[in-house]
């Protein structure tokens, strides 16, 4: 049996995966974790995610459960998914990091700290959005440098991070296949004056509003034609579902880096 702790546990995404993790075989609930400072401090777990009484209540820290747990699985902010992998090294454990935002810096120490540690970072858990990046590596591969690309994706209103992290996935896809450095040629805002577009550029644009789980299309813009790969979630259970999947691969690899095509047996 996999122990499993959820960190952000009474969020949105937390009590999916709490309700996920409770409906694998295999794998069983061994912390819930939220800010120090919630009201959600010492309910029930599995009553928030709707899923009936566990007997496990919310608590402020990683460290209170990290004893009991096999593998973490976070997702909260920047600043506390770098306390909990310090946390996870620290104690010997495996992580799953579905955090969003993070900045150079912190991801330069959640390298560094995948040497020591199995660690899987990815923007998306959906099996659907991985597919999406194996079809869109191969549409950038076959067009070469004939088109022009965008990316558009929409959440819903209180997400904090824009662009996606899935759709810096799907650009850095289609860079990747395309030979470029994504960090050079990505276009993040169009306004004014802009001139024609450069060949090689990467566009981003950003829709928020209502209760939108994931939009994301990229598109192919050639010359007599447009090629559009699009994924559409409608709720967040398929994520949940892919981060647990995540959790139970995890844990049985040794340190090191993976994501989630690393999971679903990509490469």
């Amino acid at each position: 049996m996999i122990r499993i702790a959820v960190c952000g546990a009474g969020g949105r995404m937390g009590r999916a995966l709490v309700a996920a993790i409770h409906a694998t075989e295999g794998a069983v609930l061994s912390g819930a974790v939220e800010r120090p400072e919630s009201t959600l401090l010492g309910a029930d777990a599995g009553e928030l995610a709707g899923v009936g009484h566990l007997g496990l209540a919310l608590t402020g820290s990683l460290a209170d459960v990290i004893a009991q747990t096999d593998v973490v699985i976070d997702f909260t902010a920047p600043a506390a998914t770098i306390v909990n992998i310090g946390i996870c090294r620290d104690a010997g454990k495996a992580i799953v990091i579905g955090t969003t935002g993070l900045d150079a810096g912190q991801r330069a120490e959640l390298t560094a700290a995948a040497a020591a540690m199995p660690l899987v970072y990815s923007g998306n858990y959906s099996v659907g959005v991985n597919v999406t990046l194996q079809l869109l590596e191969l549409a950038a591969r076959a067009f070469g440098d004939t088109v022009d690309i965008d990316v558009l994706e929409a959440h819903h209103r209180h997400k904090v991070d824009a662009p996606s992290g899935t759709a810096l996935m799907m650009g850095e896809a289609v860079a990747k296949a395309l030979g470029r450095d994504l960090d050079e040629v990505a276009r993040y805002a169009r306004e004014g004056h802009t001139g024609p577009r450069e060949r090689r550029e990467i566009g981003f644009q950003t829709l928020r509003g209502g209760d939108t789980v994931g939009d994301h299309t990229v598109f192919f813009f050639g010359e007599g034609e447009r090629v559009e790969v699009r994924h559409v979630a409608t709720n967040r259970a398929n994520f949940a579902q892919g981060a647990v999947r995540a959790a139970c691969w995890l844990a049985a690899r040794s340190a090191g880096l993976y994501d989630m095509r690393d999971v679903l047996g990509f490469r």
